[in-house]
């Protein structure tokens, strides 16, 4: 049976700008503080940024939120080891972002150099690696990338090219070996491959989960801290009804809780993060393509939520080298 749990609203962005597209809860190095980015700020913007939201002392302070614009489109953000910069995918560079001086140091360019209209989008840091892909900006051609920058000698490793919009990604060890989980949301599939790490290849392609008959289509994942489950925020495009993030069993694919995000059906991701010993579900959900009617009709569209797990324990969530 599966377990329905209703999220409460955490964070609601204080202007139509950050409730626009909101992707990527990360924990920073501060506890009860955590990372997101605004990808672009409206429909005809070419920029974004970075968001720091501290909710440690909701009790006290309430919740808190800095927001540092960026020279572009972020598609994600994690934390340095430096406990400054953090390691930022915007258009189609890699850089490092320190947010008290606004530095922003591009240390890879041209991704995605040898197509048109695509930039980066989600990502994860694996080890001393990213793992990360591009979207069409149009949302229909099978031409955006998956790439590897492998730590070891930061070299940029194309996996794939014929993605239309990467979304979640996750990495866990199994008998077979490393194991990429991977999204391209349009498919409406979550798929895994082997991944080779040092010859920067990727095995065959076989699908996890099948969700070819929703209305909503899977967006940003987290692996469960045993990586069995993986939590999938399902963005459903229609502007209608609650909004879900579901946890599903990876061994049988059955479906086992569901997060409702009442008033904002777009759900774009989803992290476990540790707040004083207790481990709370952070969902980023997004006001993307609304008009005025939908947005009546979905009131919390653009906001944080927070969920409540039975976990004692998140999942791995490295820094980046600095």
């Amino acid at each position: 049976m599966t377990d329905i749990r209703i999220a409460d609203i955490l964070f609601r962005p204080d202007s139509e700008q950050l409730r626009y597209l909101p992707e990527g809860p990360y924990p920073t190095h501060r506890n009860g503080e955590l990372c997101w980015v605004a990808i672009q700020h409206g429909a005809d913007q070419s920029h974004g940024s970075l968001n720091l939201l501290s909710f440690a002392e909701v009790a006290t302070h309430g919740v808190r939120n800095q927001s540092f614009p960026l020279p572009g489109r972020p598609g994600f953000a994690f934390p340095c080891d430096d406990d400054l910069s953090f390691v930022v995918g915007m258009e189609r560079s890699l850089g490092r972002f320190t947010p008290q001086t606004s530095a922003w140091e591009v240390f890879c360019d041209d991704i995605d150099g040898d197509v048109e209209n695509t930039i980066i989008n989600d990502g994860m840091v694996w080890e001393n690696n990213l793992i990360f892909g591009t979207k069409d900006l149009e949302f229909k051609t099978r031409k955006a990338g998956l790439y590897l920058f492998r730590g070891a000698d930061q070299k940029l490793i194309r996996l794939r090219d014929d993605q239309i919009c990467s979304n979640g990604k996750a990495v866990r060890r199994t008998a077979g070996g490393i194991e990429l989980i991977d999204i391209d949301s349009p498919t409406r599939q979550v798929a895994a491959y082997t991944l080779d790490v040092a010859a920067g290849t990727l095995g065959d392609r076989r699908i996890l989960l099948e969700l070819t008959a929703d209305t909503a289509v899977p967006d940003g994942a987290i692996l469960t801290p045993d990586s069995n489950g993986l939590i999938v925020s399902m963005f459903n495009p229609s502007g209608a009804g609650d909004g879900e993030t579901r946890l599903y069993n990876l061994a049988d694919g059955s479906l086992q809780t569901v997060w409702r995000t009442p008033g904002s059906p777009q759900n774009t991701c989803p992290n476990l993060i540790n707040c004083d010993g207790r481990i709370v579900l952070v969902i980023t959900t997004a006001s993307e393509h609304m008009d005025t009617e939908a947005l009546q009709r979905c009131p919390a569209a653009g906001c944080l939520f927070i969920g409540e797990t039975d976990f004692d324990a998140t999942t791995a969530m490295p820094t980046y080298p600095a």
